[in-house]
């Protein structure tokens, strides 16, 4: 199938291409030096010492991605990564469609790509400066809107899966369909344990390390995609 062959590919760069943008835009973050005396000098706001974010919560994403010349790496990145969004769950729509000899929109096709929406528009609010309450409220619940369909998405398609997996025996890699259902369950787990942490004051550093693993947890599904199918000719 060649839905198979394009899931296969969209996937690995799906989690390749954000993965990559977020530790760049730390690199220049924590090393802006590099780029001092040149059009690209690092805004002050954008320099932080050395941390490992993923350990210690020294910065968050934001901060290290929303001022120059970080952005010009982020945004490009995060529209990039929702446009293949929007392929992969199309991709995945039409697969689920074709096993099972039907033509509908599944509900893991919607979320998906409400998921990609709101990446879009949290990379467009990102380094916008307006110094109203209700601007910075709206900037978080779209961050929160895009993990929330993400998850989701995730999770219903997991769910296709697992119910059609007699079908799948010969195309996939059972073990990662495991692995996947373990993800998401975690990831899932851990948003509803950390919510009354995440809506408190306080917990900087706890709430930042969270984010930078909860985005690489959430991007990790799509590796798993990649080597969940086999090779198809």
């Amino acid at each position: 199938m060649s839905e198979i062959a394009q899931i296969r590919k969209l996937s690995l760069w799906i989690f390749l291409v954000p993965l990559l943008a977020i530790n760049l835009c730390l690199i220049i973050s924590q090393n802006p030096e590099l780029l001092d005396n040149t059009i690209f000098s690092v805004d002050q706001i954008g320099r932080s010492g050395f941390s490992i974010p993923y350990l210690d919560g020294g910065l968050s994403i934001s901060r290290a991605a929303r001022t120059f010349p970080q952005y010009l790496i982020f945004k490009p990145a995060m529209f990039l990564t929702a446009v293949l969004l929007y392929i992969y769950w199309k991709n995945n729509n039409q697969l689920i469609n074709n096993m099972n000899s039907t033509n509908i929109n599944h509900k893991f096709k919607t979320f998906g790509i409400l998921s990609a929406v709101f990446l879009v528009i949290h990379s467009v609010l990102l380094g916008v400066k307006f110094d109203i309450q209700i601007y910075k409220l709206f900037r978080r619940v779209v961050l929160l809107l895009f993990i929330i369909f993400e998850i989701i998405a995730q999770g219903i398609l997991v769910y296709h899966f697992y119910k059609i997996k007699l079908k799948l025996r010969e195309l996939v890699n059972k073990n990662i369909l495991v692995l996947k259902i373990i993800l998401v369950t975690i990831l899932a787990l851990v948003g509803i344990l950390s919510l009354p942490i995440l809506i408190t004051k306080g917990n900087t550093q706890f709430k930042h390390g969270l984010e930078w693993n909860y985005f690489v947890g959430v991007i990790l599904f799509y590796l798993f995609s990649r080597f969940f199918w086999r090779r198809t000719t």
